[in-house]
C-alpha cells in the first residue's frame, strides 16, 4: 500500500518523500487507518517492522487537521522505555516536522532538569519522553496534560519490565479525559501485565498483531558458532569482521569492561571502533551513537544499551560475543540489522557459559539453530547436558547407592580451564581464565550492565 493512499495531509506526504519512503510496511498498512479513524489501538509487531512511522504519521495528520484542545498543553506525548529509543524517535519526529510550524522536545533522564523546564514553558506541541522523567515534571507542575489529544506508548512491555507501571498510570491519570486517543505498541500482547495496563489505558481498542512480536526476522540470516574459550571467541570474531563484506557492525557483550577491551582489540585489526556502555555520560553516549549513525566508524561494541532504539539501515552485521540472559533481548539485539528492507547477518558465539542461555533462546523462538563451522576454527566443545534437576529421576535403589558412594569418595578440587566467564549465572561454576588474562576481568568489572536503563 502506498502512503499517498492513506489520505495524509500533503505536508506529510512531502516529508515522507524526502525520507525516501513510498510504500507502507504491514504494520503501517494495518495500524495507520485505525489510528487515523480516531480509535484507540493495541498493536504488536516484530522489531524493525516500521512501527515508529505507524504511530508518528497518524499523530502528525491529527495535529495538522484538527484544532488543539488546549494552547498550553502538549497535543501528543510519545512514551518510550529508554533514552536511546527516545533519541531515535525524537530524531525521526524532527525530520517529519522540519517544514512545519509545530514544535517538539525530548524529555529524558540524564539531561539537565532545569533546561527541560525551560523547554516545557514554551508549550511544545509534541513531547517524546521516558516515563520517569516526565512524571518528575508533572509532580513539579512544569507540564499539564489535561488537553493532551494523543498518548502513544512504544515498547510498553519493556516499560513494564523496567518498573514503570506506576509512572504509566500517573501519566494516564494526568491526561484522563474522553477525547484523548491512545496508541499502545508492545512486542507481545500475550502477557498478563501488558493486558492489565492496556485495559486501564485503552477504551475499546482496535487490535493489530503482525505475526508474533518475537517472530524470526526473515531478512536476517542467523549463524551460530561453538567456542572453546575466550581466545577462540576472539579468533572467530576476527574472522567474521575481516572476511565478510561489512558496512557497519554491532558487537554485543555482557559487561561494560568487555566493550572497552574488545574495541581496543578490534582497533588493532585495522577497523575503526568505539565502545558504548552505561559508564559513559549521557552526552558521551549520544555523541557515540550519532557518530555511528553517520557512518563515522565501522564497529560499535556495546552492552544491551544499544539493543533497542538504534535504527540504522547500514548495520549489516550483529555479533553476540556473549549471549543475553533474557531470550527476548536476543531478538532485539539481532533486530539491529536487516532493517528498512535490507538483508542482515547475525552471529552468535556460544561457549560453555552461554550454552543454557542459547538453549533458552531456541525454546523461546521454537527453533533449532544449525551450528556453523569455519575450517581451522572448529570447536571441541559440543554442548552441555541439562542440569541434574532437569533430568529424569534415577531409580530409587540406584540413587541410594550413588549417595553412599559419594559420601565415601574424597572431595576433589575443580580443574581450571580457559573458558570465558561472561558473568552470567547459569548454575555452573564459572570457568576461569589464565592469570595473564585475569587482570582485565577482575571481580570489580565482571558485572552485568544494569545501569543503562532509565530511572
Amino acid at each position: 500500500m502506498l502512503f499517498e493512499e492513506f489520505g495524509f495531509d500533503n505536508r506529510i506526504l512531502k516529508s515522507i518523500g524526502h525520507l525516501g519512503f513510498d510504500a507502507a510496511t504491514e504494520i503501517q498498512a494495518r495500524a495507520i487507518p485505525e489510528a487515523m479513524a480516531g480509535r484507540d489501538l493495541l498493536a504488536s509487531s516484530k522489531t524493525g517492522s516500521g512501527k515508529t512511522l505507524a504511530y508518528l504519521l497518524p499523530a502528525l495528520h491529527r495535529v495538522y487537521k484538527k484544532k488543539a484542545l488546549s494552547k498550553r498543553d502538549p497535543r501528543v506525548v510519545v512514551l518510550v522505555p529508554t533514552r536511546e529509543l527516545a533519541k531515535q524517535v525524537f530524531g525521526q519526529l524532527r525530520l517529519l516536522l522540519a517544514a512545519s510550524r509545530f514544535t517538539s522536545i525530548l524529555i529524558q533522564g540524564g539531561e539537565n532538569f532545569n533546561d527541560q523546564h525551560k523547554q516545557l514553558q514554551k508549550d511544545p506541541h509534541f513531547i517524546v519522553a521516558t516515563p520517569g522523567r516526565l512524571v518528575d515534571h508533572l509532580k513539579q507542575r512544569h507540564v499539564f496534560l489535561e488537553g493532551l489529544e494523543l498518548l502513544i506508548l512504544d515498547e510498553a512491555d519493556r516499560m513494564l519490565d523496567l518498573g514503570f507501571a506506576e509512572a504509566m498510570r500517573a501519566i494516564n491519570a494526568a491526561a484522563s479525559h474522553r477525547q484523548r486517543q491512545t496508541l499502545f505498541f508492545s512486542a507481545t500482547l500475550d502477557n498478563t501485565q501488558v493486558s492489565e495496563i492496556a485495559s486501564e489505558l485503552l477504551r475499546e481498542p482496535s487490535r493489530v498483531a503482525v505475526g508474533k512480536g518475537f517472530d524470526e526476522h526473515m531478512d536476517i540470516a542467523q549463524h551460530v558458532f561453538l567456542c572453546d574459550h575466550l581466545d577462540h571467541k576472539e579468533a572467530l570474531l576476527k574472522h567474521i569482521l575481516l572476511n565478510q563484506t561489512i558496512k557497519q557492525a554491532i558487537i554485543f557483550t555482557a559487561t561494560k569492561a568487555d566493550t572497552v577491551r574488545l574495541s581496543e582489540i578490534i582497533a588493532d585489526w585495522g577497523l575503526s571502533t568505539q565502545a558504548l556502555n552505561g559508564n559513559l555520560s549521557q552526552s558521551a553516549r549520544n555523541k557515540t551513537m550519532e557518530s555511528f549513525a553517520k557512518g563515522q566508524f565501522d564497529v560499535l561494541v556495546s552492552t544491551d544499551v544499544a539493543s533497542r532504539g538504534l535504527d540504522i539501515a547500514s548495520v549489516s552485521h550483529v555479533v553476540n560475543f556473549d549471549l543475553p540472559k533474557q531470550a527476548e533481548e536476543f531478538v532485539h539485539r539481532t533486530g539491529r540489522t536487516g532493517r528498512a528492507g535490507f538483508k542482515g547477518d547475525a552471529y552468535s558465539l556460544v561457549g560453555p557459559k552461554d550454552w543454557f542461555n542459547f538453549k533458552a533462546i531456541e525454546t523461546f523462538l521454537q527453533k533449532t539453530f544449525t551450528v556453523d563451522v569455519i575450517e581451522g576454527l572448529e570447536a571441541s566443545f559440543k554442548g552441555l547436558q541439562p542440569p541434574k534437576s532437569a533430568r529424569p529421576a534415577a531409580k530409587k535403589s540406584t540413587a541410594k547407592a550413588s549417595s553412599k558412594a559419594s559420601k565415601k569418595a574424597p572431595k576433589k578440587s575443580p580443574a581450571k580451564a580457559r573458558f570465558h566467564d561472561n558473568a552470567q549465572d547459569d548454575g555452573f561454576e564459572a570457568f576461569k581464565l589464565p592469570p595473564k588474562r585475569l587482570a582485565s576481568r577482575d571481580n570489580s568489572t565482571v558485572q552485568q550492565d544494569l545501569g543503562d536503563e532509565e530511572d
